[in-house]
């Protein structure tokens, strides 16, 4: 019975939490846009909509895919690093230096 009602509250909160933000977003706006530039006036079910349009935008539909695919390489690479000697690093250092690192000519010591 307890989880019961600990799921309820839970889903209580969740509901309250989506209206808030609803409404938070949908008064931002309405306070904002159309004195600022003319536009228009939402309802709560647009400014929901407009959150989820902005979820997909920027952070896309899936889960944590992409960061765990960074940390793979990025434990990868640290796992190389660490395996190398010190001269193994500078040469590395020094090869990604030529490659990548913008090279300006040698100014003159000669000024007239």
């Amino acid at each position: 019975m307890k989880k019961g009602i600990f799921i309820l509250k839970w889903a209580v909160l969740g509901v309250a939490i989506f209206i808030f933000i609803g409404w938070l977003t949908m008064a931002l706006w309405n306070y904002l846009i159309p004195p600022l530039f003319n536009g228009p006036v939402i309802s709560f079910w647009q400014a929901v909509g407009l959150l989820v349009l902005s979820k997909i935008l920027f952070s896309g539909i899936g889960g944590k895919r992409h960061s765990s695919y960074g940390s793979y390489w990025k434990h990868r690479h640290y796992n190389t690093w660490a395996s190398m000697t010190s001269e193994e690093r500078e040469a590395l250092k020094s090869r990604m230096k030529e490659k990548w690192c913008r090279k300006y000519p040698e100014e003159s010591t000669n000024q007239n």
